[in-house]
């Protein structure tokens, strides 16, 4: 299995992420019992994911 290339590089309070990736979603956090979710398709069950909070 050929190893997958990763990078996440910050500066100036600004992120760059170089990695092999099959779509972006942006999504709203919302309340879910005493924790939160953001909703994904169910195809992406048990794929590698990055979330990023942003500030505003």
């Amino acid at each position: 299995m050929p190893k997958t290339m990763r990078e996440i590089e910050l500066t100036q309070k600004r992120i760059i992420l170089k990695d092999e990736v099959e779509t972006i979603y942006e999504k709203t956090v919302t309340p879910f019992g005493t924790s939160a979710k953001a909703d994904i398709p169910r195809k992406y069950i048990g794929k590698r994911v990055y979330v990023i909070v942003l500030k505003k």
